[in-house]
């Protein structure tokens, strides 16, 4: 039975060498957060699946409909850039603040700026409104992140973030299913956005009863953390960064995490594109109905999902290099997917496109979900893993400007085949990133050795 001895708030106890343990609470507390972050995608991806519709209406109040499309993606990629912005001090909040309470805020403040999207009218309102909603969005996965570090073995990053990760895939499939089968029913974009907010609300409220910051409040022992995390001699030593510049100063210093950002960045302008355009896409391309479109996107996280915990579990079996080879093995057959994308003949039918959507989604997300997931967590430990995960997902949203507004007018001017092609391309770069971050990372454990 392992000892433990009184410590303050907050307090960390290097000397010990942790616990592998996964207990109930373990478990209630992976559930929690993957609920938890899944609810956010109510608020998140309510935009992607009403914007068909949105389109239309704001058509039928004189704007033309590529207009529409151009303004509204402008708003996408303008909430997205405010997305990354927040990404970059949710990290280093969330570290020196609390992981619980950024994760509740991020919340609140979601559920109000929804509503104020609802209410209003016009694009400046919905611009304010989707800023807003981003901004506070911006909170839950580095919050996510801390309250993880705190509660699981490093020798379980990958399985644990693999399974926390369905938040943001199976979550947000679900999600896309619900409003779907909402606006099959005739419930306007209006009301899915109020429903999206009530929604998270529940959410957010199960969260603040039964969610703890840390094992040690539910009487048990802090867990193992990965001795190669940048903080090692810190740790060793017993000292704890007190200040966010001793946090910054080893992940800013690091070749193999700037490596990880560039990857973010490309991984995330495809996740990005794909999360937002899918329903207009099928709309536009395959010729379904809106409400037909907004259940088909749902293939794509879904199919990551799938991914996600595949690689995820197999990560952890492969040794220290496992993350490296499955995003290069990942990356470089999503390029083949798009490429297909590219080649699809139009209004050939559903088939081909739906199949191709969730192709994307197996071989683009499984990789996405380790750079902000296992990978922040590997970096940063319990001293950093909120900050590393923040920079690293800031980066990665600083594409999202690319995903809204500039895929807008590439599918407007030239068509999505066109698209699909330039995504290919970021696809092929992103994969030739992933393995010269294999090499060195190979590279430094030899040298090490």
């Amino acid at each position: 039975m392992p000892t433990t001895k009184t410590l303050a708030p907050g307090q960390l106890e290097p000397a010990q060498p942790g616990s592998k343990r996964f207990t109930v609470w373990h478990a209630e507390t992976a559930i929690l957060l993957a609920l938890g972050y899944s609810g956010y995608y109510f608020c998140r991806s309510d935009l992607s699946v009403v914007l068909p519709d949105l389109i239309h209406d704001m058509a039928r109040h004189g704007m033309a409909p590529s207009e529409a499309e151009i303004r509204l993606g402008f708003i996408a990629s303008v909430g997205t850039v405010a997305y990354a912005f927040g990404k970059f001090f949710s990290g280093a909040l969330a570290d020196t603040g609390g992981g619980k309470r950024s994760f509740l805020g991020g919340m609140a403040g979601s559920i109000l700026f929804t509503i104020i999207f609802a209410v209003s009218g016009g694009i400046p309102v919905f611009t304010m409104a989707w800023i807003g909603n981003r901004l506070f969005q911006s909170q839950g996965w580095a919050a996510l992140v801390r309250v993880s570090s705190r509660w699981f073995s490093y020798s379980t990053y990958g399985s644990v973030m693999a399974v926390v990760s369905l938040s943001f895939l199976f979550g947000d499939a679900g999600c896309r299913w619900t409003m779907s089968r909402l606006m099959a029913r005739g419930v306007g974009w209006r009301g899915v956005f109020f429903f999206a907010a009530g929604a998270l609300a529940l959410l957010m409220f199960t969260c603040l009863f039964l969610l703890r910051e840390a094992p040690e409040e539910r009487g048990l022992p802090a867990p193992e953390v990965n001795p190669a995390n940048v903080y090692a001699d810190q740790e060793s030593a017993g000292r704890g960064p007190a200040r966010i510049g001793a946090i910054l100063r080893p992940l800013l210093t690091s070749f193999a995490f700037w490596m990880v950002c560039v990857l973010a960045f490309g991984t995330t302008l495809l996740r990005e594109t794909f999360n937002l355009w899918t329903p207009t896409y099928f709309v536009q391309f395959a010729g379904l109905a809106s409400s037909v479109a907004a259940s088909r996107s749902a293939l794509f996280p879904l199919c990551g999902g799938i991914s996600v915990l595949l690689g995820g579990f197999l990560s952890d079996r492969l040794g220290p290099n496992g993350r490296n080879i499955l995003v290069v093995a990942g990356m470089s057959a999503c390029t083949v997917c798009l490429a297909l994308m590219g080649r699809a003949p139009m209004h050939a039918g559903p088939l081909e496109p739906s199949i191709l959507v969730g192709l994307v989604g197996f071989t683009l997300l499984g990789p996405y979900s380790y750079l902000a997931g296992a990978m922040s967590l590997d970096f940063g430990g319990q001293r950093g893993s909120a900050t590393a995960a923040g920079i690293i997902d800031g980066f990665g949203y600083l594409a999202g400007w690319i995903s809204g507004d500039t895929v807008a007018r590439i599918a407007v001017a030239f068509g999505w085949r066109t698209a699909f092609f330039v995504l290919a391309g970021v696809s092929l770069l992103t994969a030739l990133v992933a393995l010269v971050l294999a090499a060195h990372q190979r590279n430094q454990r030899t040298k090490r050795a």
